[in-house]
């Protein structure tokens, strides 16, 4: 890419109107020494949200990416994350927010879940959250990075920080679940922090 393409788009948007993700990822960016113009998807009011049609996350991340890239002009970031329970074959994965049957109602797919492993003993109560994160350019120019957080599902819900399924994972190597972690020790390891941070070199390979 040339050095004029690079100054052409100075802003980067991020898949999501949630504040919290892009102060996160602005700080990330800035650790790499990278500092874009970072915005969210509510720059772009008019834009709707993107159905996620994918079968895996790193489908549905590069979906959100390149449908934001192309409505706006600028380089798109977006993710797509859940949790993969190895007794379940990796479910409920993609579908970890609405494993309940309702979009984003965090109690009932927890209460769900821990109902479906209620008779499975410690020892292959074993899971991992997972996180695609994908950058895409108006001219069509994809990366994608993953990252991962493997630990334990706890019998019963522990902590209140965090959300979704954090008061149940407990992370190899500690006796806390991710809920009862501070933000930036759960920050330090989670599979959204890696995989940002992956992404982070190809942003500032293809961007400068």
């Amino acid at each position: 890419m040339s050095s004029s393409a690079r100054l052409s788009h100075p802003r980067l948007v991020l898949a999501t109107r949630n504040a919290h993700k892009v102060t996160e990822l602005q700080a990330i960016l800035t650790d790499a020494g990278i500092e874009p113009e970072l915005v969210g998807a509510d720059a772009y009011p008019d834009i709707p949200d993107v159905k996620e049609t994918g079968v895996t996350f790193a489908e549905n991340a590069l979906l959100k990416a390149h449908t934001l890239a192309q409505a706006t002009g600028v380089p798109a970031v977006a993710d797509d994350s859940g949790l993969c329970v190895d007794v379940l074959g990796g479910a409920p994965g993609i579908f970890s927010a609405r494993w309940a049957g309702r979009h984003g109602d965090d109690k009932a797919n927890l209460d769900l879940l821990l109902a479906q492993l209620a008779d499975i003993d410690a020892a292959h109560r074993g899971a991992h959250f997972a996180c695609a994160a994908a950058l895409a350019l108006p001219d069509g120019t994809e990366r994608v990075t993953e990252g991962r957080l493997r630990g334990t599902l706890r019998h019963a819900p522990s902590g209140t920080g965090g959300f979704g399924y954090d008061p149940i994972l407990q992370p190899d190597g500690d006796t806390r679940t991710c809920a009862e972690l501070s933000p930036e020790e759960k920050n330090a390891i989670s599979h959204r922090g890696l995989a940002f941070r992956a992404l982070a070199a190809e942003i500032r390979e293809l961007l400068g």
